[in-house]
């Protein structure tokens, strides 16, 4: 067994088809001063004919993976019109007389290796958009060239250096059992397609496997550990097929229970809702019983593009999402960018330390009316439904009032516009600082709910970043030290009568289901993977043995000694 990163969950078992990586090696062809018009018409035909097919890929797939999703070619129509892009092509032309495919090719080449330079995983993967559009043009100016076909009638898992958007976009869906890639991210536009379309997949496997993957070998591969075994035997191949098996009866099993309310054995109800990035996942959680939205994650609006959305357009998103849950809660947190979420044209700083630099709440108070623009957005959209308005990385009352006061004025400046509203709209805070811990009470006064994000929590608490191998075994939900925090914010929520939720991952661990009873925290968000785990969890469990758990837990001194009790608990 091999470990790469897992990009989209589920196990897959067959043969492999392994995409030739396409590396074009070009002649450095010039051309005469006189041909130089010729060259161009052929550069712009080339462009015109790459747009059009791209807008083709984009309504086919649409269907498939999601209109929202299906945007992510919208970021290639961009580079396309990038005039930076654009320039460095033609200057090649006029000033050295390059091939219009000469110039192409160089320009990839050179864009590319700056994006692989830079101290960014997103801004990485983004090199791959470049390369991916800049072969679909090089195909126009040069005719198209051969490439090899994946089985048109036998399932396959497809194996492939890099997996562009296009790529995925001519496969048929339905013969792909699963992908596994040498490079590539969580945030690369791969990922985000084929999560979309629920294939198991599996990347990073650069350097990590003894030999290369060929086409026919057997692969087993577990997109949520993010394994891959080759040409495994076969009492190993039955072991991953009953594995497949049980989860696929599992989830039928856990359908059952979707719609049963989520109370514990002692009648403690249990609200449970989902963390989402696009309106799109909302019809697979609401299938789950999902009781609403605890985080609406507004970053992906703003990635993959060269400007910011409009007001119009973050509306009829926030819109559409309101008026598919009906009465049930939306919360829709203000954009969070920086750290490790980077938007293009913003020009964000590179920082040594990013999880402590600029980012959230800092970047919306810097930048007034980027933030003004998405509260009027977020304002508009509430006439349509249960809208709560979430900032991200408070750690200060000062914080809370000046968002506030941003709020007011893009409240005021809808009246004078004449746009309507819903004036009442609940504003809250995210709990992932530990300073908002300690002046939590404080906190509390300000706002109308709270919500902890126990990922950064825990993250900043115990001084660990979690993504770091060396120390991630420090990562410790049951560490002492959470639990005392975890319960000062539940104290001053519940001193100050407000709500409070949780909405990191530990949110959708069921094993966690008795310290959230004990805290007298009732409402959790989760991914919708999460969501009917949970809940049979919750359904097998009581407040009072929650209770008394949390009671031991924290006069225990050792994490160690708090998971047995919670074992304990548990059984």
């Amino acid at each position: 067994m091999v470990r790469g990163f897992g990009g989209a969950s589920g196990f897959a078992i067959g043969r492999a088809f392994v995409l030739p990586s396409l590396e074009l090696e070009l002649p450095d062809k010039l051309v005469d001063v006189a041909d130089l018009a010729v060259e161009f018409e052929k550069l712009y035909e080339g462009i015109r004919c790459s747009k059009s097919e791209i807008e083709n890929i984009k309504q086919d797939i649409s269907d498939l993976i999601g209109e929202e999703e299906s945007n992510i070619f919208n970021a290639h129509l961009a580079i396309l019109e990038d005039p930076i892009f654009m320039n460095e092509i033609q200057g090649l032309m006029q000033r050295h007389y390059k091939a219009a495919e000469v110039a192409v090719k160089e320009t990839i080449d050179k864009f590319v290796s700056m994006f692989d330079l830079l101290d960014d995983d997103y801004m990485k993967e983004r090199a791959a958009d470049i390369k991916d559009v800049g072969n679909r043009l090089l195909k126009h100016l040069l005719g198209e060239w051969e490439e090899a076909d994946p089985p048109a009638d036998t399932p396959y898992i497809l194996v492939a250096k890099e997996l562009s958007p296009s790529h995925l976009a001519r496969l048929d869906s339905a013969q792909v059992l699963g992908v596994v890639t040498m490079l590539g991210g969580t945030t690369s536009h791969a990922a985000i397609m084929l999560r979309a379309m629920g294939i198991p997949f599996v990347m990073g496997m650069e350097n990590r496997l003894p030999a290369a993957i060929q086409t026919g070998d057997i692969l087993v591969i577990d997109g949520d550990e993010g394994s891959v075994i080759v040409n495994p035997p076969q009492d190993v191949i039955a072991v991953y097929e009953e594995k497949r098996s049980r989860a696929a009866a599992n989830l039928e099993r856990l359908k059952q229970i979707a719609h049963v309310p989520t109370v514990t054995k002692d009648n403690v109800k249990m609200e449970l809702k989902v963390n989402i990035s696009s309106a799109k996942e909302l019809d697979m959680a609401l299938k789950y019983g999902a009781k609403g939205v605890g985080l609406f994650r507004t970053e992906f609006l703003y990635m993959d593009r060269v400007s910011l959305p409009l007001e119009d357009e973050q509306y009829e998103v926030y819109r559409e999402a309101a008026v598919k849950l009906g009465e049930r809660p939306l919360v829709i947190r203000t954009l969070d960018i920086g750290g490790d979420k980077s938007v293009s044209f913003m020009n964000l700083p590179q920082e040594d330390n990013p999880a402590l630099g600029y980012r959230a709440i800092r970047i919306l108070l810097d930048c007034r009316e980027l933030f003004k623009t998405q509260l009027k957005a977020i304002l508009r959209a509430s006439l349509h439904g249960n809208i709560r308005i979430m900032y991200p990385m408070i750690s200060s009352v000062d914080e809370v009032r000046q968002a506030n006061e941003i709020l007011e004025q893009a409240k005021q400046e809808l009246i004078e516009e004449g746009k309507p509203f819903k004036d009442n709209t609940p504003v809250g805070i995210m709990i992932e600082v530990p300073a908002a811990v300690v002046v939590a009470d404080l906190l509390a006064e300000e706002v109308q709910f709270f919500s902890i994000g126990t990922n950064d929590l825990i993250q900043y608490a115990l001084a660990v970043d979690r993504m770091n191998e060396t120390v991630a075994n420090l990562y410790d939900p049951y560490h002492p030290a959470v639990l005392r925090l975890l319960k000062q914010v539940a104290d001053a929520a519940k001193a100050s009568g407000i709500p409070v939720s949780v909405c990191g991952e530990l949110a959708g661990d069921p094993e966690a289901i008795p310290l959230w009873l004990g805290l007298g925290i009732h409402e959790l968000s989760m991914s919708v993977q999460c969501l009917l785990p949970v809940k049979e969890q919750v359904l097998q469990s009581d407040a009072q043995t929650g209770k008394s758990f949390l009671a031991e837990a924290l006069r225990l001194r050792r994490s160690s000694e708090i998971k047995e009790r919670l074992r304990a608990a548990l059984r």
